[in-house]
């Protein structure tokens, strides 16, 4: 046994965090996207309207057309961030970007997406025309259009200001199969870049920061990078994009759909300096913060340092650092290895941090 694997077993744990407690009404918590999200999930929608489709919890759903073998990824989100703009993005951008990215983490091609709106009396025509006018720039880097749409309007204080809901539709090509269930011991975990821009950067829009910083969100589209990226590592196993409850609630995500472990070296771990002084002062882990241009590739070992050499050649990528690995033992589990030697356990996020970040 490994020295790592031996580091590994002295730490158990149950193979999935346990649902808590039911609760009479809905909390803010719940739209944390860590295990309070999970517990309303299964609560109120999968234990109702569950299917074969859902039970596979990845961002998007893998559909095989009728009477053929080509397969579409199909995905829906809604975006209520506040402030609607903050430093390197807005509700526009992120509404694309957020949704092309969530089709393009099951290897698909992103091609269409829809949109529908939802606005607030008195909201400013020029700030919709700047929200509108974002998202036709990030559909043109993404190379996707926008096929249908809605619009409704409500009364004062009914809605803040604009909130949008996007759903994305792409092509998985032929014998293509990623998701988070298909992590394997002996995959090496890669990360894009830097964690927690996104986070502080709408922190610091709703003057919660307390000082002024040059962070930006991260906030971009991944699918010409990932394809880049399948075109070198076709092996790759997984694909998720770390966004609400951050990377660790993602690979508790991912650690418990493929029922592995995962170590990761906290040293490896890109973090910007004034982000990591930022989390300092507010008490935050960066671990667990928003981000809304990064990737996580789950890929076997062997291709690790061709996937990350891939990856680096995307401006969104140019960050790209191996950060740990996929064990068998304690399935559920993703540990840390720290800095200082010592392991420690990342659980799924507990509450939320910072509501309505995306």
């Amino acid at each position: 046994m490994t020295e790592e694997n031996s580091e590994k077993k002295s730490i158990q744990g149950p193979v999935c965090p346990l649902p808590h407690q039911h609760t009479e009404t809905v909390v803010i918590g719940h739209g944390s996207g860590g295990r309070m999200t999970q517990d309303l999930i299964q609560q109120c929608f999968t234990s109702r309207i569950g299917n074969a489709y859902l039970k596979e919890a990845n961002d998007a759903a893998r559909i095989l057309l009728p009477k053929g073998t080509e397969q579409v990824a199909i995905s829906t989100d809604s975006h209520v961030v506040s402030p609607i703009f903050y430093p390197g993005g807005n509700i526009g951008r992120l509404a694309v970007c957020g949704t092309v990215n969530d089709v393009a983490m099951l290897g698909a091609q992103p091609k269409y997406l829809t949109a529908g709106f939802i606005l607030e009396e008195g909201f400013p025509i020029t700030s919709l025309e700047t929200v509108v006018d974002s998202m036709a720039k990030a559909c043109q880097e993404a190379n996707v259009k926008i096929v249908a749409g809605d619009t409704k309007v409500v009364e004062k204080n009914s809605v803040d200001q604009i909130f949008i809901n996007t759903a994305g539709f792409g092509i998985i090509k032929e014998n293509r199969i990623i998701g988070g269930q298909y992590a394997k011991p002996g995959d090496a975990v890669i990360i894009s870049g830097s964690l927690g821009d996104h986070g502080i950067a709408v922190l610091e829009a709703r003057g919660d920061l307390g000082f002024e910083s040059s962070i930006q969100s991260d906030v971009a589209p991944l699918n010409h990078m990932i394809e880049a990226l399948l075109r070198e590592v076709p092996e790759v196993h997984v694909l998720r994009d770390p966004t609400r409850g951050g990377l660790a609630t993602s690979l508790n995500e991912i650690a418990c759909q493929s029922k592995v472990s995962i170590l990761l070296d906290e040293e490896n771990i890109p973090i910007k300096p004034n982000v990591q002084t930022a989390c300092e002062m507010l008490g935050f882990d960066p671990l667990y913060l928003a981000n809304e241009g990064k990737l996580i590739v789950i890929c076997p070992a062997t291709f690790a340092e061709k996937a990350t050499n891939a990856l680096r050649t995307s401006p969104y990528g140019i960050q790209t650092m191996r950060i740990g690995e996929v064990f068998a033992e304690n399935p559920g589990r993703v540990l840390l290895r720290t800095q200082y030697g010592s392991t420690r356990i990342l659980d799924m996020l507990n509450n939320e941090i910072l509501p309505r970040i995306c």
